[in-house]
């Protein structure tokens, strides 16, 4: 069985992952630092919105194609995938110009996320009980 919708956010997660990569790696050659970070915010708050996207995304697509290959609608992954990735967009836009301060797309993002994280939650959830308890 393949998961078409999970795929295509996938896609898109892999592809802001490599732009958020490649903010990193200007700072990197920058400051010459192969490992850690200079005292430059920005470096920082780069390196930050790199890693969140790393925390957050691999969960979110694990627990969408569960969905999706469990047989939940693909309306409902899409709509739920749709707000984990434009959370992952919103909060990496918001971390790197906030400078890793308050911003409201960084908060908007990370809101975004955990509602996409327990949506996904709740539908796998009342997928088994569908198929096993009802």
């Amino acid at each position: 069985m393949i998961v078409p919708v999970t795929g295509v956010f996938a896609a898109v997660l892999g592809i802001l992952l490599l732009v958020l990569s490649a903010h990193v790696v200007k700072f990197r050659l920058k400051y010459r630092k192969g490992l850690g970070v200079s005292d430059d915010r920005d470096f920082e708050s780069a390196v930050r919105a790199h890693a969140n996207l790393v925390e957050y995304a691999p969960l979110g697509l694990i627990m969408l194609a569960i969905a999706e290959l469990n047989g939940v609608s693909g309306g409902l992954v899409y709509w739920v995938g749709m707000g984990l990735v434009v959370g992952r967009i919103l909060h990496a836009w918001g971390m790197i110009n906030g400078r890793g301060g308050p911003h409201w797309a960084r908060m908007s993002g990370i809101l975004l996320t955990w509602l996409a994280i327990l949506l996904t939650a709740l539908l796998l959830f009342w997928n088994v009980w569908q198929v096993y308890g009802g």
